[in-house]
């Protein structure tokens, strides 16, 4: 083999698998058509759950840095639209949108159980694709990651234990092969996964542009008799949502002319474009595979699932579906456990791919321009000025309340483990900056570090106290920051399951013998 595996696709998503992939020890290379980061305008903002994902990794420092930069030239923004006025605030005021429809930071219930103890990550959200690329860019080259750009992916084929991909130069032999490769995915196709899904009803463009008469233009999102438009929270920055059906050419460049045209229609403000800086196009066309594996073949990010940009849950998306997978297959390659744990990747993302598809779905019902569709917006502006509209809306759109289906009755089990303040070794992320599983011992119970023994290997078991949450007794973390197993001090067998969970995701323990 040259290699464990082939990841085809060198963006957020590809670099983030093939990062937790070389944790887990394997050999790794990624296939990047591109020769640089894409400047096309893209997302913006990332959820909670991918700021704890990248936090984990050591990466929050840097995401913070980025976001200074980037909230500071929003506020110069809204101050120049401001005629020179302050902000009020520190922040911007405002925690995201549904369908266009602004969701206020000061209606969040952040005692809500969803978006509770998410640790320092809860600070950080507006933090570009391009930005989250080129910190992951950097990581995967300090781990040694093999990142080829300017390489295309032409074709494979798979054969008994192993995967011969061809490329624009030359042929590569893998044990496994991971499309990251985008919504247009060449292993997708190639390796005809089932795509089903719903057509598109909208052409959206997003741009930043040089104009003048923006002055008339509205800042945030408006909805109009004829569609939806935002200008902001950055100079330049427009998007138009038009309900005229998908572009009759989706590879055609985006004009200036064409932009102002669909600005002036939507908007009816007589702006007038006089430069591009970026420009794309997307609809609302939402699909998703029916499985993310087939045999050594794997899928994650776009490749499995598209839908529209309204949310910025796509990234967020992808980057949980390179963090479930990751540390699995890693395992599997090195003999740490049986190929059977591939099965749990489609078994956990598959639903939460389907959920934010529909999510995507409701907001463009919500965007239509008809009667009936106008009544159902004005409902949801009514509930998103309340608390409990907020919190809910927010809580939904950040994917804070994800929960796999795990065995086991704890409340966190299957749940993103909250970042739990320790009394030893600080905060919890920083325990998992190595990708390995963490045993969290938090009575110093010398039965649960006897049942941990056999897995010195695999798992790192930690000894310490949470005040914040004394009825805690021991919490199994997953490589991924999931909970496996958990038990509080109060349970009369406070091992219960341990064994089983250690076993079920870290296969026997050293030294096991094996019937037979």
């Amino acid at each position: 083999m040259d290699y464990d595996v082939v990841v085809a696709g060198g963006g957020p998503v590809g670099l983030m698998l093939a990062c937790e992939l070389r944790l887990g020890g394997a050999r790794v290379v990624v296939l990047e058509r591109r020769t640089e980061v894409d400047p096309t305008i893209k997302g913006g903002a990332i959820t909670t759950p991918s700021a704890e994902v990248l936090y984990r990794r050591g990466l929050l420092p840097a995401l913070a840095e980025v976001q200074r930069q980037t909230i500071d030239r929003f506020q110069a923004f809204l101050r120049e639209q401001n005629g020179g006025g302050g902000v009020a605030g520190q922040g911007l005021g405002f925690v995201g949108h549904f369908a266009g429809i602004v969701l206020r930071a000061d209606l969040v219930d952040r005692t809500e159980p969803s978006l509770s103890d998410p640790g320092p990550a809860a600070e950080v959200a507006f933090v570009a694709q391009q930005d989250i690329e080129r910190l992951l860019g950097e990581r995967a080259d300090e781990l040694g990651v093999d990142v080829r750009r300017g390489v295309e992916l032409t074709g494979f084929d798979t054969g008994a234990g192993a995967v011969t991909v061809r490329t624009s130069q030359g042929a590569i032999r893998a044990g496994w092969l991971v499309g990251c490769d985008g919504g247009r995915s060449a292993v997708r196709k190639l390796a005809r996964f089932e795509f089903p899904g719903t057509d598109p009803e909208v052409t959206c463009h997003q741009a930043v542009v040089e104009m003048t008469g923006a002055e008339d233009l509205n800042v945030g999102w408006t909805a109009t008799d004829t569609g939806v438009y935002a200008y902001g929270p950055m100079p330049g920055r427009v998007v138009t949502v038009e309900f005229d059906g998908p572009p009759a050419d989706r590879d055609a460049p985006v004009t200036g002319e064409d932009l102002q045209a669909r600005l002036r229609r939507v908007s009816g403000v007589d702006v007038t474009i006089t430069g591009v800086r970026t420009a794309t196009r997307f609809t609302d066309h939402a699909r998703q595979v029916t499985e993310y594996r087939k045999g050594r073949v794997l899928l994650a990010g776009d490749a499995a699932h598209v839908h529209s940009a309204f949310g910025s849950q796509g990234l967020s998306l992808g980057i949980g579906d390179a963090m479930n997978l990751g540390w699995k297959l890693a395992a599997v390659i090195g003999g740490r456990a049986p190929e059977r744990l591939l099965d749990t990747y489609t078994f956990e993302r598959h639903p939460v791919g389907a959920w934010v598809l529909d999510w995507t779905r409701s907001q463009v019902a919500a965007m239509r321009p008809d009667p009936q569709s106008r009544a159902l917006r004005t409902i949801v502006s009514d509930l998103a000025g309340t608390v409990a509209g907020t919190t809910y809306l927010t809580a939904q759109l950040n994917g804070s309340g994800v929960r796999y289906e795990l065995p086991g009755q704890h409340p966190l089990t299957g749940r993103s483990t909250p970042d739990l303040e320790l009394t030893y070794g600080g905060r919890l992320a920083n325990h998992l900056h190595d990708g390995r599983a963490l045993l969290l011992d938090l009575t110093d119970d010398p039965e649960i570090r006897a049942l941990a023994a056999g897995y010195a290997d695999r798992v790192d078991t930690v000894t310490s106290r949470c005040p914040s949450h004394p009825e805690l007794a021991a919490i199994l973390v997953r490589p991924d920051g999931f909970t496996a197993w958990a038990a509080d001090a109060r349970a009369q067998a406070p091992t219960t399951g341990l064994a089983e969970a250690l076993e079920n995701w870290f296969g026997a323990p050293e030294g096991a013998v094996t019937p037979g």
